[in-house]
């Protein structure tokens, strides 16, 4: 089972957005997934709830809790689970860190937000995680933050994702469906880029399966 972990440390930053978006691409793509939710808030396990039983499953448990929750997910079947992490809660994020193959960070393209990530990627990187990229979240469509974003990233060590997902509200008004860009607005802008980055973060996973001998999803 592969295990991808969303984490931040800023709140804002489209991170339940992002995991739930993931967690439906991954189960589109045929595999069988399972969307963890360390947060407090429980944001991602309201979601599930308004999705009336269709996958992917939403669970929620306590940090302590987890490494049990991923045994019994891997037990299970379960190809692929993505934990969504609480913003500013350390211990949480730590132990979403230590168990994963590959860690996102999503960050929004103004300074203040990017100026949080190297606080953020030194926390992931004291768990000897293997992999870790960023995702532009909320990016407009005019200008070049994104590029001058991803330059800065680029200079912390942090590969990040060639497609940033656009300001749109798509992504809002699906939430509140229980859905996700790609189910409410399949043709869409937002789908089109929700699924850009789950190819991406398949083909992180896919070259950690190559160097550790594991199985491509």
């Amino acid at each position: 089972m592969h295990i991808v972990t969303v984490i931040t440390q800023k709140g804002g930053s489209g991170k339940t957005t992002l995991a739930l978006s993931l967690a439906v691409a991954a189960t589109q793509a045929g595999q069988n997934v399972v969307l963890i939710d360390v947060d407090s808030q429980a944001t991602a396990a309201a979601w599930g709830d308004r999705r009336n039983g269709h996958p992917p499953h939403v669970i929620p448990t306590l940090a302590a809790r987890l490494p049990q929750t991923l045994k019994t997910a891997a037990e299970a079947g379960v190809d692929l689970a993505i934990i969504d992490t609480p913003p500013r809660a350390e211990q949480a994020a730590l132990a979403a860190a230590r168990v994963s193959e590959l860690v996102l960070i999503p960050c929004r393209t103004k300074l203040f937000d990017l100026e949080t990530v190297a606080t953020t990627l030194e926390l992931i990187r004291s768990t000897g995680t293997r992999s870790v990229a960023a995702v532009l979240n909320a990016v407009s469509a005019r200008g070049s933050r994104h590029a001058d974003a991803s330059v800065l990233l680029e200079q912390l060590g942090i590969p990040v994702c060639p497609t940033g997902l656009g300001n749109r509200e798509a992504f809002s008004d699906a939430t509140i469906l229980g859905q996700v860009a790609l189910e409410y607005e399949p043709r869409g802008k937002a789908a089109a880029e929700t699924q850009l980055v789950y190819e991406f973060m398949r083909e992180l996973v896919n070259s950690n399966s190559s160097t550790t001998g594991g199985v491509h999803v």
